[in-house]
Parts: C-alpha cells; structure tokens; sequence
C-alpha cells in the first residue's frame, strides 16, 4: 500500500482537520507553483484510511506519530482498543506502572486519562481522514469510497461503545462540531452501513497472496451490523435480537468459514494468531484483517503489543515464540476469574501452555501457569497471574519469521467466530434465555474445533463464559459485561473479579463506569460537549 504521500498530522481534539492540515501534504505537487494544478493522490489518501489501524504514522514503529504530544504506543488503535476494553475487566490486567495503566486495573479513569485521550484522538484522526477522501476523492472509485464510508461507519461504532454522546461531522470543518446522542449515532451508523454493504467488495476468503486481502468486503458490514444490533438494548433503549440473529447468519452462511485445520502440531486455533495466519489457511475465518509484517509494516501498537505484552522469557521455547526474547515485555496477564473459565473448580495446573489445554480438555486455554500464582494478589508483579500465550510470531510450517523483533502476526479484528457467538445469543435471548437447536449449533461449532465437550443447550451465562473463552484478549469483554449489565449499574455486584473498584475482592461499579469519559482536552476545546454523567463538568 503506497503511504509515504502522507505527512505528519495535528490532533484531532475537536475534529479541527483544518489544523491539521497545516503539517499535512496530501497531494503530489511538482513543483511547487500557485499556478499549479494539485491533483490528490487517491490511492495514499485511500491506504491510509486504513493504515492508521495498524500503523502509528508513516515510518514505522520507531518513527513519528501522527497525532501530536503522543507516541505511537499511547494512540495505536488496537493497543488502546485492547487496553480500554480488556484491562478494565476480568480478563486482563497489567503489571506495568504506565501513567494510566493502574486507573484501567482498577476501574479508576477519568477524563485526564492519557491513554482514552490516545484512543479518542486516533478514532477521530481516522475519521478525517476518511472525511477527507470522501470530500476530495469519493468519485474515483465507487467501490473504495464504500470502504472509506465503512471503516468511518466504524471508527465511530468505537466512540459510540466507549464515550456514548461524541462529536459527529461528515465533512471537513472549520468550526467545533456538534455533539450527537447515542441513539442517534447509532441510527446513522446503521443507515450508513446498509447503504454502502452491497457496494463492498463480494464476500471471500482470501489469503495474503490473494487480491482484496485486508480490505473490508460485505461481510465485514453484515458483521459490524450484527455486532450493533446485539448491542441495541444499550445503545439506544430497544433491544434488536432478530436483526442481529439474521446479520450473523449471513456471515455465517458466507465463505468466511472456521478454520479447523490444525497443523505439524499446532491446533487450528493456535494458527489464527500466529506469524503465518495470512498464508496457512487461518485467513478464511479472518473477515478484516490489519495486516502486520516484521519488515514494512512495524508497529508497537498493533499485534506485537497483544503478543509482547503477554510474553516472559520463561514461556516455553524460542522456537515456539518465534520471536527474540528481548521482546517479551513482562505486562498483561489473566485474572483468575478468567482463568476459571476453563478451570471452574480454581484448580488451573501449574504447567505450561501445551499441558494446560490438555488440563482444561480445551485447545483455546492458552495459559502458562508455571512459576506463576493463579490469583493476582500483587497487581505490579508479572508472576502474580497466569499468563496468556494466545498470540505468538512463530510459524505453522516452521519458517522463519521475517524479522527477529517485530510480528508478521496480521491481527484479525473481525473474524467469523463472532457470527457464531452473536447468533446464538441472540437465539437463546429469544427463547426465553436458553439456546434452540440453531443457536447450540453454532456454540457446538466452536467447541468442537477446539476439541471440547459439547452441550444440548446453553444459557445466557455459558454463552457469556463461551464468548469469553473464544474471543479473549480481543477486545470484546468490556462491551460484554456492560451488555449483561456486569460491568457497572445495578447489576454490578452479582458478578465480582480482583481488583476491580480497586479492591483485591472486587467491588461494584456505578452505572457510569459504563462509559469513558469524554476526554478533557476536547471537552475544553469544544464548547459544543456536554460530560458524561459521572465524571464531573
């Protein structure tokens, strides 16, 4: 993808692109005249509505970000996506002593938080950028102007989940633009998600080689749709379950199909998140790939942060790493409770990750509990927790990997397994809170390509505990435990981890904990913003 036309650009606190167009050269000018005509460069302006995804900015992982005062670490999208939405849960937490990483352990945040601020900025430093190329270069290519219109669709699904009522614009401004409610965004999300979804690319399970690869065909909307819907209650006050039902099922009846062919002694799970999963076959699940390659795509905020962070040098082998040991970065780990999903009776083994799957009659229970305490009593120590070996650089075919320090890891944010669980909530939420014979199908699926027992049917809660076995450290908890009213509210204490609250026991959190606060910066740079509840003016 060409990127190198794109500069570096100013934050986007308000929305303000003009500004950052002022340290931004979109177009190819040769030379530089007045009288000149500019022509923009539509397929940078194009790669890099979706290259902000994956990358921090235009040279690499060491290089510039694109948003000012922050790095590429504290604004990489998948990074703080991870880290809003697992952190602050049962699955994760971080030994690490970061500005910011305790107040996600313990459920603290506020508005001068810096790494919500990253996350905030990133989507809306995205969203310009889509702005942009629909503005300058929407007529070029009318199946990429539907891309851009998905991707800015879903860059604020993002801000609708994590800060509810956000600043919206469609276009390029020059003055502070209005804050949308809820519901409302949401409508608009929908509308415009039905409108571009046949204009996308046809569904196909495409490999790296293939053509398409990474980019978002009409499953990657019928997904995101699907994912709204299960969602609705929340968002707007009306809960949608039909549609989200028939939304996944045209995933699931599409060629994005589970991979369920293991290989040389990885299980097919393994592969989905491994150096090879664009060229081993795993990419048929993958629905929109970030694509991630140790050389020409590096990043510190995308695949190799979920891996890295997770990893000591005493897991397992090098070999079985695939990736210099120097980059194990000692951070995230399970809390117990997520540990329990697989060992309910809290009696998780002190072994590494290819005894523990046998020990939990589970492939997908990636954990290394050797040298390791099971409940975290000391947040601050890596040890204290079992750590998660879920994602790792090493290749199914044994090859060697690219590079001995960044991933070739493509991160798969959306990948057909969610169909799966999404349809059989949304089944059992039909059925009075108990899976038909369609919605146990699908949780069925799952299980058996992970070589786990099956069951004749599932109630809301083992589907909430599948959800969580299948999709950890993915970035999909925190929504969860807000959708069965776990997270914060009246619901809160009926379902407690470590340290949440700040409590090694756990408390309950308000209801307001449901949503992140609206950053300061931006609430200060736009008189149009109106805090959420909770977190003062």
């Amino acid at each position: 993808m060409r990127l190198n036309n794109i500069k570096k650009i100013a934050p986007a606190a308000a929305m303000l692109l003009t500004v950052g167009l002022t340290s931004c050269n979109y177009l190819d000018v040769t030379p530089i005249d007045p009288s000149s005509v500019m022509v923009p460069d539509e397929a940078a302006l194009y790669s890099k509505c979706y290259a902000t995804m994956a990358l921090a900015g235009q040279t690499g992982a060491d290089g510039d970000c694109d948003i000012d005062r922050l790095d590429g670490g504290t604004t990489g999208f998948v990074r703080q996506m991870w880290n809003l939405n697992e952190l602050t849960t049962d699955e994760a937490i971080c030994a690490w002593g970061d500005p910011g990483i305790p107040e996600f352990n313990y459920n603290t945040y506020d508005a001068s938080h810096p790494m919500i601020e990253g996350f905030y900025n990133r989507l809306y430093v995205s969203i310009s950028y889509c702005n942009h190329y629909l503005e300058v270069c929407g007529d070029v290519d009318a199946t990429r102007a539907a891309e851009v219109r998905f991707l800015r669709a879903m860059y604020y699904y993002f801000l609708m989940d994590c800060f509810g009522n956000v600043p919206f614009a469609t276009e390029v401004m020059a003055t502070p633009p209005e804050q949308i409610q809820r519901a409302d965004l949401f409508a608009w999300i929908e509308s415009e998600l039905l409108e571009v979804k046949d204009l996308l690319l046809a569904p196909a399970a495409r490999k790296s080689t293939d053509a398409g690869y990474g980019r978002a065909d009409q499953d990657a909307a019928n997904l995101l749709l699907a994912r709204m819907y299960l969602n609705a209650e929340v968002y707007t006050g009306t809960a949608r379950w039909a549609d989200a039902k028939t939304y996944a099922e045209k995933v699931i009846n599409g060629p994005h199909k589970l991979w369920t062919s293991g290989a040389n002694g990885w299980t097919a799970y393994q592969m989905l998140f491994m150096g090879d999963n664009g060229e081993s076959g795993a990419s048929v699940e993958a629905i929109l790939p970030l694509l991630q390659d140790g050389v020409t795509t590096t990043s510190y905020g995308t695949s190799m942060f979920v891996m890295s962070s997770a990893w000591k040098d005493d897991m397992d082998t090098q070999s079985n790493f695939g990736v210099d040991f120097t980059n194990c970065w000692s951070g995230n780990r399970a809390r117990s409770q997520f540990v329990a999903k697989f060992f309910p009776n809290n009696d998780a083994p002190n072994v590494g990750t290819a005894d523990m799957t046998v020990a939990a009659g589970d492939d997908r229970a990636l954990l290394f509990g050797t040298d390791r305490e099971l409940v975290v009593s000391k947040p601050g120590e890596f040890t204290s927790g079992y750590s998660v070996a879920k994602f790792r650089n090493a290749y199914s075919t044994g090859a060697t990997p690219h590079n001995n320090k960044f991933v070739d890891i493509d991160y798969f944010l959306m990948r057909s397994a969610e169909a799966y669980l999404i349809a059989a909530e949304a089944d059992a939420r039909q059925n009075g809170g108990q899976t038909g014979a369609a919605g146990t199908e699908y949780i069925n699926a799952l299980r058996s390509r992970a070589h786990a027992m099956t069951q004749s049917s599932y109630s809301l809660n083992q589907i909430l505990d599948e959800r969580s076995r299948e999709l950890y450290f993915e970035g999909f908890r925190r929504t969860d435990l807000v959708r069965f009213g776990y997270y914060g509210g009246a619901k809160s204490s009926e379902y407690l981890w470590e340290w949440k609250g700040g409590a090694q026991n756990g408390v309950a959190l308000p209801e307001y904990r449901n949503l992140f606060a609206i950053p300061a910066e931006d609430l200060n740079a736009n008189p149009n913003l109106v805090q959420n509840p909770g977190y003062g003016a």
